[in-house]
């Protein structure tokens, strides 16, 4: 990878279990939660008596840092003096296709030393675990630890005496609940616990040359979410319930993860590379781990998969339907089953009594209690509740990706349980979402905005996608009907939002405003025909006066962009080669951003400087590429 990472990812298993180096060197800073909050784990390799840090700050020598790479599962590093050469590996195997794996709470150290004389040297990797991943803030609660053996694994774990399982949730927080462990050959390892005015937990194990040894960092969580009244479980513990059995498992499975998580990046990097490019590779490989990790996956009462992205830094809402959307093409790509993990919150809520509109939820709850939409709750006291909702955003979201998961899985069984519900919402967005009122869509720090041309497309695309599902389903009369409506629809947008120039209006009343057009690539992608192919390519073109040093802005009233619409509208370009071209800046953007975060989807395209919003599960939005000659 060419990209120099704003953040670079270390442990990414969940919302929670997420650390993270915002430095070029892992010893320039120490580490952190994806917050930004102190996550700290200090490395440092004991060569014959002597210490030499490699990660975190301290007051030992450093050992030179001369390479780092991140790719989709694994971040490298090489370390180097005059003495030895340190490899240090961090990933985590979050397959998306091995959902067992994907939810073992646990991430894998590697460590290697090669000393470059042939002398018998004695060296040790040691690792100091702050109670920070315990707490949200250190000294909140008292944490205690303790070490013990189980078969070949020597292990520590550490929490809060006092646990308080799934009793808050919000946006900057961290866990305070459940148990970390650290794990490694009990032959090889020496652990202790300082308990002074806080608490860490100190690894040390033995290393030998030019063999690779293992350090597992895992979380049990004991609960994951409360899922409208019932605390539900990760999904790990459906096939194995006992986290220490999970520890000598994944210890056993070591050198095969490693393998495997090199081979799955390789994969991912060289079909980037045929899709994109460079750039786009590099930006995929980084988007990869977040993507997954600003979730949990656990399994409801009714034995189903839920899959709860948690909305970071932008109110920490659960499940919002409008970051599943934007999120979906890596999930539709990889593993429809998590997508339908996504949207099940969302139509349990819907269907309660509780949810008193016609129109989707904006989300199920606040990470992690799923207990019904949050968004908008601050304003029922004023009785502007309703003015607070996102109903042609979220309709139209709920039906495109429906019909997304249909096109993938080559069947509509997951569409007939949810049927009756769909077809009120395509109802609504008929009714409303030619011309939509004043109402907020998921750009919604740009404020509220009537006549939005931009979201009359996400309507005209649920309706033709609600026409596609009757049409698998051979319902083709039915179908025709509401083709025909998202046809006439697309037709009388096409005159009312055109400006003079061949692109196309912000909102219908406004000429020559600007905005992308991200959501007429459904038509694109499912080959719908309802825009002429000269509509989204010279729209495509018309983006090019626009484009500032970092990109493209969201639209003509601010100079900030969103990094997820951004690679959705590069995908209107007629070549790869102009592809390539429009998403260099935001190549640049992360490559340069002063911003040390993980990926943001919002960012200004003057400075580099992100405006708001990180580590979101957005960024899986890249992969829309992915279904351009894929989907259908």
């Amino acid at each position: 990878m060419k990209l120099r990472p704003p953040s670079v990812p270390l442990i990414t298993v969940d919302p929670y279990f997420s650390v993270w180096s915002a430095a070029d060197k892992l010893y320039d800073k120490d580490t952190e939660h994806w917050t930004g909050s102190p996550n700290t784990i200090k490395g440092s390799v004991i060569f014959d008596g002597k210490e030499y840090r490699f990660m975190g700050n301290g007051n030992c020598e450093n050992v030179e840092q001369i390479f780092v790479d991140v790719n989709a599962l694994c971040t490298r590093y090489l370390f180097k003096n005059e003495l030895f050469l340190l490899s240090v590996n961090f990933f985590t195997p979050l397959f998306a296709d091995d959902l067992y794996r994907l939810s073992r709470p646990v991430s894998y150290v590697q460590a290697k030393c090669t000393p470059f004389d042939s002398e018998n040297h004695e060296m040790f990797v040691r690792f100091e675990i702050s109670e920070e991943l315990c707490v949200d803030k250190k000294g909140d609660k008292k944490v205690t630890a303790e070490i013990f053996e189980n078969g070949k694994l020597k292990i520590g774990k550490m929490g809060c005496v006092e646990q308080d399982i799934l009793s808050r949730s919000g946006d900057d927080l961290r866990i305070d609940w459940g148990y970390f462990y650290a794990a490694s050959d009990s032959d090889a390892t020496d652990m202790d616990v300082n308990i002074d005015e806080f608490c860490s937990l100190t690894v040390k194990t033995k290393l030998t040359e030019n063999v690779p040894s293992y350090v597992l960092f895992a979380y049990d969580d004991i609960y994951s979410i409360n899922y409208f009244g019932d605390f539900i479980e990760s999904y790990w513990k459906k096939v194995n319930s006992n986290i220490l059995d999970v520890l000598c498992e994944s210890f056993d499975e070591a050198d095969e993860m490693f393998e495997l998580c090199m081979k799955r990046s390789r994969e991912i990097e060289y079909d980037a590379l045929i899709y994109g490019g460079e750039e786009y590779s590099d930006i995929l490989s980084l988007a990869y781990r977040q993507t997954i990790a600003a979730h949990k996956i656990a399994v409801d009462t009714d034995g189903e998969i839920v899959f709860i992205s948690k909305e970071c830094f932008s109110n920490g809402c659960a499940a919002t339907v409008d970051v599943t959307y934007p999120s979906s093409p890596f999930f539709i790509h990889y593993n429809t089953e998590l997508l339908k993990g996504m949207l099940r919150p969302i139509y349990k809520f819907a269907a309660t009594d509780d949810w008193k509109f016609d129109f989707a939820p904006h989300d199920a709850g606040q990470y992690p209690l799923v207990l019904g939409q949050v968004y908008g709750t601050n304003h029922i006291e004023d009785g502007r509740y309703l003015e607070f909702q996102m109903p042609v955003e979220e309709c139209g979201n709920m039906l495109i990706m429906m019909t997304n998961i249909a096109l993938k899985d080559g069947n509509t069984k997951f569409f007939d349980k949810y049927s009756d519900i769909l077809a009120e919402w395509v109802r609504y967005l008929i009714e409303y979402g030619m011309d939509p009122e004043n109402q907020l869509c998921t750009d919604d720090f740009a404020g509220h905005l009537a006549h939005n041309c931009n979201l009359s497309l996400k309507a005209i695309m649920g309706i033709a996608g609600y026409s596609i599902l009757l049409r698998m389903k051979r319902k083709n009369k039915e179908a025709d009907k509401f083709y025909k409506i998202a046809k006439n629809m697309a037709d009388n947008w096409v005159k009312t939002a055109a400006n003079d120039d061949g692109s196309f209006r912000l909102t219908f009343d406004k000429e020559d405003t600007f905005s992308m057009k991200y959501n007429i690539i459904w038509d694109k992608i499912w080959q719908t025909g309802l825009f002429a192919p000269s509509v989204y390519y010279s729209e495509f073109c018309s983006y090019k006066k626009h484009i500032n040093a970092y990109g493209l802005p969201l639209d003509n009233r601010k100079t900030y962009t969103k990094a997820d619409w951004l690679m959705w509208v590069a995908v209107l370009s007629p070549t790869k080669e102009e592809f390539i071209e429009f998403i260099k800046p935001l190549w640049s953007c992360y490559n340069s951003s002063p911003s040390r975060v993980p990926l943001t989807d919002w960012y200004d395209t003057v400075t580099s400087e992100v405006v708001g919003f990180r580590h979101r599960s957005v960024v899986g939005g890249f992969f829309i590429k992915f279904l351009e000659d894929t989907l259908i």
